[in-house]
């Protein structure tokens, strides 16, 4: 708002508009939230560190089918060798 810089936000379940964002919510409700079946139920840090455990598996352990069946940090090592990823 300070910089005049307007919000658009796109309709739920709008996959003709960002298919990419509505195909990783779809990911993320079959895979984090059958895991952790009450995560809803847990007070908030707890929560927190489940979904950054869970970024963790998702980005390093999980493999993916676009990108060859690997994780996205190994596909990105390979792909990028001279690219320098955060832990």
């Amino acid at each position: 708002m300070e910089r005049g810089i307007r919000l658009f936000v796109l309709p739920p379940r709008s996959p003709k508009l960002n298919g990419y964002v509505e195909r990783a919510q779809h990911t993320h409700k079959e895979e984090f939230y059958a895991y952790y079946g009450g995560a809803l139920d847990l007070d908030l840090p707890s929560l927190n560190n489940a979904l950054r455990h869970w970024e963790r598996v998702y980005n390093t352990i999980r493999p993916h089918p676009s990108l060859g069946r690997k994780p996205p940090a190994q596909y990105l090592r390979e792909c990028f060798p001279n690219l320098s990823l955060a832990a």
